[in-house]
């Protein structure tokens, strides 16, 4: 039975995007080939959307802290949709997608504006919001090309109007709009020379079928299935004689384009952000500005990026900077392969240091900005070994770890993926890493050692929350053991002390404190005098890991 786009809906879309989209990761990855081959799409499709889904699953968690049954309205799910792909946006492709999300979210969160209900949206309403999406996308790309994402998308709202005009509803009109957008990719071969020379489809408007279908999904009442998404094996988009390896036989590539992706947020006005368009326009090109409000996402490929954020500290603050040089991306040179590497995923210049001292290649994980699948093949590919051991250290990262793993293994890398939820496990895996010995016999001691180490963090409350440990207040310290709050204080060392005598209750023989970066010596100090104190045969090791949040990580081996 079809269902009305309401707040429930649009988590299931999230859901069920995010299932899709991983998924075709490989696949729509494989086509990239415009506007640069860096085979990178449909992992940053699939981040923007995990931002998002991110953002829509606070707004319930926020109001289930409020009361049983509480829920979100349509408005605020709409709005958080947007504003989590927006500030979580990747890439051209993802960029742009941010962008129509709040197109949509302008008529869906605005029933005075648009025909939507607070409590959901019917066929009308969805076709007005898709025909704003459009508009606002094309309003955010300098210089717009047909035969990409936005041409797809055009088709999509074109027939969603036809639909609705037909009075049909929701469902009935995503489903319109899912069937033109597969019709208007089958095409784009034929409109943009670069994809008809590669024998592909243009890989965002590929993105963005499975967006839609995805919202047919949910308002027809399909629920999201559970576990890993699975990435296609066999790209299915591409067209007869296309080249094995994209963006190396079809002449396309880095080489005749500039040398840096610039990626921000942006805090400005509208007027900065309009002298901002024609700077950074000048400048370079796939230039994307989107957003509103004040918040704003900037994507431009220049060959100076430097200038190209200098253009946005005029305009305003320029936050979560990424500059990606695009040669880095490229294969490198030939050279003799190493046998066996161990490539770990960090918070803070001191853990990474320290892990990098100890031979492993370091993925930086960024505050609120996790590295994309795109950056751990990378990662992978500078290890240059015929075996790789991948660490995660945080659970939320393992998805993206996986994918990275079975791209890695396409290319004919041996890759074990060790599941370890922090870094003091991570520590700890790297701390028994031997190169000498079997593969297998490696992992598994190492897998072993991580698996020995209950992990812990001390961190502070953002808001008020129900947990396992009663109701938090924002500003609370909360002490996690693996993974669960257990302890709800005042003060971080003594928080720290609490956390510390219930793991010690369980035995151990070594703790790692990790502080943080705006963390003194003296709780330190302060936490090995308590564990010598209790407990006089175990040792605890410390280091200043830089991270910015959480304050505290502990290990206890």
């Amino acid at each position: 039975m079809p269902h009305t786009l309401d707040a429930a809906a649009v988590r299931t879309w999230c859901a069920l995007a995010l299932e899709a989209l991983g998924r075709a990761r490989e696949e729509i990855d494989a086509i990239n080939v415009y506007p640069v081959a860096d085979g990178d799409t449909g992992t940053n499709l699939y981040l923007t959307v995990e931002s998002a889904a991110r953002a829509v699953g606070a707004v319930f968690d926020g109001h289930a802290t409020t009361g049983p049954g509480s829920l979100p309205g349509l408005p605020e799910a709409v709005r958080a949709m947007a504003h989590g792909a927006l500030i979580g946006a990747r890439g051209n492709s993802g960029t742009i997608l941010a962008q129509l999300l709040r197109g949509m979210a302008e008529i869906l969160a605005d029933p005075a504006r648009g025909t939507a209900p607070a409590d959901g949206a019917d066929g009308t309403a969805l076709a007005a919001a898709l025909r704003r999406a459009v508009e606002s996308a094309y309003e955010g790309v300098a210089r717009p090309v047909e035969g990409t994402v936005l041409t797809v998308a055009a088709a999509a709202a074109d027939a969603a109007a036809d639909c609705a005009g037909a009075d049909a509803d929701a469902a009935a009109v995503a489903g319109a709009a899912h069937e033109a957008a597969r019709t208007a990719l089958a095409a784009t071969p034929g409109q943009l020379d670069v994809l008809g020379r590669a024998g592909v489809v243009d890989a965002g408007g590929r993105g963005l079928t499975e967006v839609l279908g995805a919202l047919t999904g949910a308002l027809h009442g399909r629920a999201p299935e559970t576990g890993t998404p699975v990435p296609a094996a066999v790209p299915a988009w591409r067209h007869e004689g296309c080249p094995a390896e994209l963006g190396a036989d079809t002449g396309e590539g880095h080489g005749d384009g500039p040398a840096y992706e610039v990626i921000y947020l942006l805090d400005a006005d509208d007027t900065a952000v309009a002298r901002l368009r024609a700077r950074l326009d000048a400048l370079g090109e796939s230039l994307v500005v989107v957003g509103g409000d004040g918040l704003w996402n900037v994507h431009v490929h220049v060959d100076d990026a430097g200038a190209a954020v200098e253009a946005g500290i005029e305009a305003g603050r320029p936050h979560r900077v990424r500059i990606t040089h695009f040669g880095a991306r490229r294969p490198e040179p030939a050279r003799e392969r190493v046998q066996r590497a161990v490539v770990a995923l960090l918070p803070g210049e001191g853990l990474a240091a320290l892990c990098a001292g100890a031979g492993a290649t370091v993925v930086p994980v960024r505050p609120g900005e996790p590295p994309a699948g795109g950056e751990l093949v990378q990662a992978i590919r500078r290890a240059h070994a015929r075996e790789v051991v991948l660490l995660p250290n945080d659970a939320g990262l393992r998805h993206t770890a996986a994918a990275a793993a079975e791209e890695a293994r396409a290319e004919g890398v041996r890759v074990a993926l060790i599941p370890t939820r922090s870094p003091v496990q991570g520590i700890a895996a790297l701390a028994v890493h031997e190169p000498g010995r079997r593969f297998d016999e490696d992992v598994v001691a190492m897998t072993s050692a991580a698996g020995a180490t209950r992990h812990a963090e001390v961190c502070v409350a953002e808001r008020q929350s129900w947990t396992m440990a009663g109701v938090c207040q924002a500003g609370d310290v909360l002490g996690l053991i693996d993974g669960d709050v257990a302890v709800i204080g005042t003060e971080l060392a003594a928080t720290a002390e609490t956390v510390l005598g219930r793991m010690l209750a369980a035995g151990g023989e070594m703790v790692t404190l990790v502080l943080g970066a705006d963390v003194p010596d003296a709780v330190a100090d302060r936490l090995e005098r308590h564990v010598r104190g209790g407990h006089l045969a175990v040792d605890t090791v410390v280091y200043r890991g830089g991270q910015p949040s959480p304050p505290l990580l502990i290990g206890i081996e």
